[in-house]
């Protein structure tokens, strides 16, 4: 006796959906739910491409059973990855004790007297995800330029005090012209900034030294600064501020 009534089991999905790809194999899974008080056999029927493990079993009353279906791994894709490949589910009650090995083929034929319950299910294929296209790196429009060499020695000359600025100058252009040809010219350049920056250091040591000896004996006196002194501080004052910002 046939029925359609899929009153036995409840499958889920009705449709076995594989992301295909090309010499891989590919898996996804249904669950078989029994809904009834009975307990329920079924066996499964596809085309040969596709594995079922299992491919028929028992599911008691109220519960669920999970089936995997494995599709091999094929060469080439279907025309336009179309698929006509269908599974038949078939289903039947057995009595309380019935083993997986006790369920064969003839029990759901028509010549049994079993209620065989049907259910085809169709299998669609999932093209695989595209990759991304590639990107390509470009500054941002509004962004800023990336700082050239020169950038970088005025940045550095900004944050730095006037004394230490003169060091980095120096270390930056002999560093550029490192990287040029060495020639006669640059070494001469080289040679020139060199005793232009030992000179000033020497000059703005001494003038240190000397302003400092100006206001020890400025505060030898009790009176406190005579105007003579205060016109002294404020020129040597004024005169290393100019070598400072050489």
């Amino acid at each position: 006796m046939w029925s359609h009534s899929k009153d036995l089991l409840e499958i889920e999905p009705l449709e076995l959906r594989f992301p295909f790809e090309t010499k891989k194999q590919i898996s996804c899974s249904m669950q078989l739910t029994n809904r009834t008080d009975d307990y329920i056999g079924f066996k499964t029927t596809s085309p040969k491409k596709y594995c079922v493990r299992p491919n028929s079993g028992i599911v008691p009353p109220r519960s669920t059973s999970d089936v995997i279906v494995t599709m091999q791994a094929q060469k080439e894709a279907p025309p336009d990855m179309q698929c006509k490949d269908k599974f038949l589910v078939q289903s039947v009650v057995v009595a309380e004790g019935t083993l997986v090995k006790d369920i064969t083929g003839d029990m759901f034929t028509k010549e049994s007297a079993n209620v065989v319950d049907e259910v085809k299910l169709k299998v669609v294929y999932i093209p695989p995800p595209k990759p991304p296209s590639p990107v390509h790196e470009e500054s941002e429009e509004g962004s800023s330029p990336r700082p050239s060499l020169s950038d970088g020695i005025n940045l550095n000359y900004q944050e730095t005090t006037r004394e230490s600025d003169e060091s980095l100058l120096f270390s930056a252009v002999k560093t550029h012209i490192d990287q040029k040809d060495y020639t006669s010219e640059t070494s001469a350049l080289i040679s020139k900034l060199t005793e232009e920056r030992n000179s000033a250091i020497q000059q703005n040591n001494k003038l240190r030294e000397e302003l400092d000896l100006t206001r020890r004996e400025a505060n030898k006196q009790n009176g406190g600064f005579s105007f003579v002194v205060v016109v002294a501080i404020a020129l040597l004052g004024m005169l290393l501020g100019y070598i400072m910002k050489r």
